[in-house]
């Protein structure tokens, strides 16, 4: 936690804020001004914000961490640092200040009663030597105009049922109908009883504010619009759009920007996909994170026609193993040695014996048993790639193909790659 000599932390506080952006968008360059930015609410906590200036006082570097206290962990919810905002100014790079934060974001953790750590990577070679693992994936998809899709078991009984409503979007009219559904949405992925871990819920009113806000940082397309599925007038699923029209010599070849797809069970989430793809005076529909397990990969008769780059989503860090492991269900019964290395915080590593009923046992909600054991490990690994499985969207199994796990007991490893297993796929909707 000790910084190099010449710079120290600061609290940030309300003074803080133009600073902050300056520095931001040194981090992260962007078209937009200073100005532009402090018109936006901030969604940031100054008690979880860190400062570091150097010498002179001026802002070197920061990070912040949002408190998600529902974070969707497999079969369970986790208290969990959403880390954020880490940016160091171009002139103070390479001097050791990252690691030191980072290491400074643990201990509060750990202070804070927080099992895991999660972020948005900026960049993939950076978070993995601090021990976080790439632990969900998402689609960046692009769709043409009108593409065709398949029908539904029990569509027939349904569609009478669904109604749409494409509005402008208004705060005050729509953010606790979307607020309401998102969560609803991660508690039980399109109705199947399961949750969808790495879910991050907006749980403050400022992560709320940041999300809904007027400030237009769209690069020229229309203002926000809504469109709603309703099944007996109740609210079933949403997304946010955005359209922008370009003419050429041959007519117009506009597109659709989707923000969110969010729906709560298939027959709502063909509606509102069907809507999102057609809209008139455009070409295509672009989608910015979309579940690698959509409805509408399958949906479509030619899923050949969507345009689809699989990027990384959630990183996840381990902090405290024994309640993090303790606390997530497991796809099947799990009885396993394993050995866990972790150079940053020592008290995760070593053997430890994980014993667990699949999705919690005949109740539902029964605990793992997690504790340091004495006999030979099955499994050897790293706390990165324990964290890149901790979600339940990597294979154990494809760490070991790829020389990251030290496999002394096959069968182990077959057994607690399947545990670590969920039917649904990890991914939070939103940058965080």
């Amino acid at each position: 936690m000790t910084l190099p000599d010449g710079y120290t932390y600061a609290t940030a506080t309300e003074q803080d804020k133009r600073e902050i952006y300056d520095l931001d968008l040194w981090a992260f360059p962007s078209a937009f001004s200073v100005d532009k930015f402090m018109e936006a609410t901030s969604p940031l906590d100054p008690d979880r914000t860190v400062l570091v200036r150097d010498d002179s006082g001026e802002l070197a570097a920061m990070h912040s961490s949002y408190a998600f206290g529902e974070f969707e962990v497999p079969g369970a919810t986790l208290p969990t640092a959403g880390l954020t905002w880490v940016g160091v100014h171009p002139q103070h790079r390479r001097r050791g200040i990252l690691r030191a934060m980072i290491q400074r974001h643990f201990a509060q953790c750990v202070e804070r009663g927080e099992a895991i750590s999660t972020l948005f990577a900026a960049e993939p070679s950076i978070y993995g030597r601090f021990g976080y693992g790439e632990s969900s994936f998402d689609l960046r998809a692009t769709f043409s105009r009108g593409a065709a899709m398949r029908t539904t078991f029990g569509e027939s009984a349904d569609s009478g049922e669904l109604t749409v409503r494409i509005e402008r979007f208004d705060r005050e009219k729509h953010e606790e109908l979307v607020e309401t559904l998102h969560v609803a949405a991660g508690r039980n992925a399109l109705g199947t009883g399961l949750n969808r871990p790495g879910w991050a819920k907006r749980e403050t009113q400022a992560l709320r504010d940041m999300t809904h806000e007027k400030v237009d940082l769209s690069g020229g397309r229309e203002d926000l619009r809504i469109v709603i599925v309703e099944r007996a007038g109740q609210p079933v699923g949403y997304s946010t759009f955005r359209r922008k029209t370009q003419w050429t010599d041959t007519g117009s070849s506009g597109s659709v920007n989707a923000g969110e797809v969010i729906a709560l069970d298939p027959a709502a989430a063909k509606k509102l996909w069907s809507v999102l793809l057609d809209f008139d005076l455009t070409t295509e529909t672009t989608a910015f994170l979309v579940p690698v397990d959509d409805p509408i990969v399958g949906m479509l008769v030619d899923n050949r026609a969507i345009k689809m780059v699989h990027v990384d989503n959630v990183w996840t860090r381990i902090i405290r193993l024994s309640e993090a492991l303790k606390k997530r269900q497991y796809a099947a019964d799990i009885d396993v040695i394993i050995e866990v290395t972790d150079e940053m915080l020592p008290g995760n590593q070593g053997t430890w014996r994980v014993s667990a009923p699949a999705f919690g046992g005949p109740s539902g909600d029964e605990d793992a048993m997690v504790e340091p054991s004495n006999e030979p490990a099955q499994l050897k690994l790293d706390i990165r790639e324990l964290g890149a499985i901790y979600l339940g969207g990597v294979t154990l199994a494809s760490l070991a193909a790829a020389g990251l796990v030290e496999v002394r007991d096959p069968r182990a490893l077959a057994l607690t790659s399947a545990a670590f297993g969920w039917p649904v796929a990890p991914m939070s909707s939103w940058v965080f």
